[in-house]
């Protein structure tokens, strides 16, 4: 069984390298739902990765995302460049699944085989991206695609995760929201590479134009101006209309050539292989002792600091001294 297991594995890994679009989906959901075959694949998929240019686009709820994701791919695909798009959806509260919102927005694409559209439940991971998301996108970049746009729900910390996992982050922001710039508050000019006003025909979208080459401004003054450093550009645009989408795509490469010609996509590249790295390594450490404590050992630590009878630190000092 072990070694039809394996010869199953090893076909799985062909079909996808080969550009089998069911075979990729098929990995895609062993994966997705942390399948033990799923392992074996991406090990092998791994050595055939780290060609395509990872785009992660962000942003609040409201601010036409998915409009733009799905404009912005038309435009790479006018390019001959095949584009996978991976739309990490909220999850459903009864069924644990992507709501696939994206994917009925983005149905125009379907039938272009140079597009593939995955959609993804944050599964209630910090921030909205989904764990699974860094394992997802290594697939398909295994698969020979040369973009994938990763979209997130734009909650909480979803700004610097997904900036751990892109390439380019590209952070939208929209008039009409509340504040003038939703994202100076929570810091996102920090992380983003490309900066986008869309509803740029809206009432307030000037002002919001000008308070975001302000605060950049501001930041550049802060920490100083070097030849090296990649200054945001802020593009303007219209998603539903298409307006604007080439000139964002065009930012986007040029940030790609950045990169590449200032040696900052190899120290990229690491910091998101060492931020993945420290996550598994975290995630695997905890999995070993949950499974080690005795039974009940870990509920009752949690009953001791609901009842402010142990503080937290204290608690995984006990809980470690156990099992030494």
């Amino acid at each position: 069984m072990e070694d039809e297991g394996g010869r199953g594995g090893a076909r799985r890994v062909a079909e996808v390298l080969s550009g089998d679009r069911r075979a990729l989906a098929r990995l895609l959901t062993l994966v997705e739902n942390g399948a033990p075959e799923a392992e074996a694949a991406l090990a092998a998929l791994f050595p055939h990765t780290g060609r395509a240019h990872l785009i992660g686009v962000t942003g609040a709820p409201g601010t036409g995302k998915s409009s733009l994701v799905n404009e912005l791919v038309k435009v790479l695909r006018g390019r001959a460049l095949s584009v996978a798009v991976v739309a990490v959806d909220p999850t459903s509260p009864f069924t644990g699944g992507a709501i696939l919102g994206d994917r009925i927005r983005m149905r125009d694409l379907a039938g272009d085989p140079g597009v593939f559209i995955r959609s993804m439940a944050s599964r209630g991971a910090l921030g909205g991206l989904a764990r699974a998301t860094a394992d997802v996108v290594r697939v398909l970049d295994a698969a020979g695609f040369d973009r994938v746009l990763i979209e997130t729900v734009g909650a909480g910390q979803s700004e610097v995760e997904i900036a751990r996992t892109a390439h380019t982050t590209v952070v939208v922001e929209a008039p009409g929201l509340g504040d003038e710039v939703q994202g100076i508050k929570a810091g996102i000019l920090e992380i983003a590479d490309v900066l986008v006003v869309n509803k740029a025909d809206q009432p307030g979208a000037e002002a919001a134009f000008r308070a975001l080459r302000a605060s950049l401004e501001i930041g550049r003054s802060a920490h100083g101006d070097a030849p090296a450093t990649w200054s945001p550009p802020i593009i303007k645009t219209v998603a539903i209309q298409g307006q604007g989408l080439a000139e964002l795509a065009e930012a986007i490469e040029r940030h790609r050539a950045f990169l590449d010609g200032s040696g900052g996509g190899r120290e990229r590249e690491r910091a998101r292989l060492a931020a993945e790295l420290g996550q598994r390594l975290r995630d695997t450490l905890y999995a070993r002792l949950a499974a080690r404590l005795a039974a009940g050992r870990l509920e009752g630590m949690i009953d001791r600091l609901l009842a402010r009878q142990i503080d937290p630190a204290t608690a995984v000092r006990e809980l470690l001294a156990a099992e030494a």
